[in-house]
């Protein structure tokens, strides 16, 4: 469960430091390109830019490794997958389509997680505010949900310490296992929907959402930096495109 917990980056760092409307503009513009793009060149081009912005994160890239590898995981099984149960049999051709599939599915994971891993919650709520101009209610509720987070992390280790006292183990059987897990997330539900509950009654009854208008107590603006994150993913992404086309790679995925 250490990958639900927060990372927590360099606030000096360059992307750390960026406006978080500005990172999630830019991540949408890598995952446009990838999502229309099904050749694998652009995904790897677009792959190896994502990589170069890692030591700009703040973030340790073992602890950014801990947190993201079922995602690595997940890609690689997709692509292994398409090659085998796909219509494009298990030549050259298969291989590459799956080979494009799984460079696609992380580029994609990495954009988001770049974006987000360095983002302060409570920042990410303003600048949704101020910039997106998002209803206070979805703003702070999101804020609300990802600050419960390291709760919910908390509270399945106490379950999984519980069940481990009264002697309720899987053992060898995946079979047990799956069952333990599905009866933990269902209690993991019913006590986050509850807690859900008592939040918001209490955001009422301190007056949230009673107007319709609210200050704002950090006003924050685009910078001529956060604009340069935008146009980098959209030359990045843009560039990985071109380059596809010159070498007579690039695939539609409708094509």
């Amino acid at each position: 469960m250490i990958r639900f917990t927060p990372i927590r980056p360099d606030p000096a760092a360059p992307l750390a430091r960026a406006d978080p409307v500005a990172k999630l503009v830019a991540a949408v513009v890598l995952m446009a390109v990838l999502f229309v793009s099904a050749d694998p060149l652009t995904a790897a081009l677009v792959l190896a830019g994502l990589a170069l912005c890692v030591p700009l994160t703040g973030v340790p890239p073992r602890d950014l490794l801990a947190r993201t590898w079922p995602l690595l995981l997940a890609a690689v099984s997709v692509g292994v997958l398409n090659v085998v149960l796909g219509s494009s049999g298990t030549g050259a051709v298969g291989w590459l389509a799956g080979i494009g599939l799984g460079l696609r599915l992380l580029a994609i994971a990495l954009a988001g997680v770049l974006a987000l891993a360095t983002t302060d919650p409570t920042d990410l709520a303003d600048a949704l505010q101020q910039q997106a101009r998002l209803s206070p209610r979805v703003a702070v509720g999101a804020l609300a949900a990802v600050r419960l987070m390291p709760i919910l992390v908390a509270e399945w280790q106490i379950l999984r310490l519980a069940r481990r006292a009264r002697g309720v183990e899987a053992g060898r059987s995946p079979v047990a296992a799956v069952r333990l897990a599905l009866g933990m997330l269902l209690a993991l539900l019913v006590s986050a929907v509850r807690r859900a509950t008592r939040l918001a009654t209490a955001m009422e009854a301190r007056g949230f959402g009673a107007l319709p208008c609210r200050t704002i107590a950090r006003p924050m603006r685009m910078r001529a930096t956060d604009w340069g994150w935008i146009a980098a993913a959209a030359i990045l992404g843009s560039g990985a495109v071109a380059s596809s086309v010159a070498t007579g790679s690039w695939r539609f995925v409708f094509g």
